[in-house]
């Protein structure tokens, strides 16, 4: 399904003599600048009607228009896949994304992902790049996540998430006792060495920010919450593996179960069969791309996290000397 898309708006003094497509920027703020240079190189951004080129010059009065039919950005079926969804408008879409569900399709996961799952709940979201995604969570990471609904929401929530103005708060359990939080600043970049993995990297790493601070201290474990400043891949998983506290149930940075000395039956079974890294998206701030607002969603952590807090309640106390 196409969306016709039809904008206009006259250039203004202030941007008297600027290049097309910084002006086409500023007028039509709701489109990203890459897409605005695309419809003018294939002349469906016009001036005063003209197709001109992205580094002419525009003087004010001129009449800058746009007509064009939205292609779907993606190709992937909808499947009836159920969504437990937190909040909805005409604009995003905020959703509690279950531990095992892939956020979009790619190798060894062609179908079955929240994206076939969004495209069943609205056939526009294959008009958006990434059917909507703005931001990830790991297969294996529950929590909050949101999705853009039109493409004006999508540029903004996109910009936002570069801004850094995006609130999103996680709940880890980690393995080893920690004294306090504090703030992780380490670049990650691909392993050199296993490419499906991340790790710090001094040289060639993204910048990478990560705060922590202490929520339940275990006798071998600790529960933190996690804000996140940037958004790399498996950002908190590497950062807190990079502190020596890996993730409990972590399969690629955690290693090995770590069983305490002593530890009970139960408390054994839980750690060694727990299925996933312990992490989930608790809480979500963002800035509402129609209205202004600011805005705050909160979802449960996950039944399967709260079991496991339980048993390190009763089977893995702090008992300070």
């Amino acid at each position: 399904m196409t969306q016709k898309v039809e904008l206009s708006a006259l250039v203004p003094a202030s941007l008297d003599g600027n290049r097309l497509d910084q002006v086409a920027a500023q007028l039509f703020s709701d489109y990203s600048r890459s897409r605005l240079q695309t419809w003018i190189k294939k002349g469906e951004l016009r001036v005063d009607g003209e197709q001109r080129r992205t580094r002419d010059k525009v003087a004010e009065g001129m009449c800058l228009s746009v007509g064009v039919e939205l292609e779907p950005e993606v190709s992937w079926v909808a499947q009836d896949i159920s969504l437990d969804i937190v909040y909805e408008d005409d604009s995003i879409l905020v959703l509690n994304k279950p531990a095992g569900l892939v956020v979009h399709p790619g190798a060894g996961n062609p179908d079955g992902t929240l994206v076939n799952a969004l495209l069943n709940h609205s056939s526009d979201m294959a008009n958006l790049p990434r059917g909507g995604i703005v931001h990830r969570l790991d297969k294996e990471t529950s929590g909050i996540m949101v999705v853009a609904k039109t493409l004006p929401a999508h540029t903004h929530l996109v910009n936002q998430l570069q801004k850094r103005t995006v609130k999103r708060e996680y709940c880890a359990v980690c393995i080893g006792t920690m004294t306090g939080g504090g703030t992780i600043n380490e670049p990650i970049g691909r392993h050199p060495k296993q490419r499906k993995m991340m790790a710090v990297r001094a040289l060639g790493g993204k910048p990478a920010i990560t705060h922590y601070r202490l929520v339940t201290r275990f006798a071998h474990h600790t529960r933190i919450v996690v804000n996140l400043e940037t958004g790399r891949t498996h950002q908190i998983r590497v950062h807190m593996a990079h502190r020596k506290y890996p993730l409990i149930g972590d399969p690629v940075y955690g290693g090995r179960p770590r069983i305490p000395k002593g530890a009970s039956e139960e408390l054994i079974t839980t750690l060694r069969s727990f299925p996933r890294q312990a992490l989930h998206a608790q809480a979500l701030g963002l800035i509402h791309p129609d209205s202004g607002e600011d805005m705050h969603f909160e979802c449960p952590l996950a039944e399967d996290m709260v079991d496991l807090l339980d048993v390190l309640g009763r089977e893995d106390p702090w008992a300070p000397e």
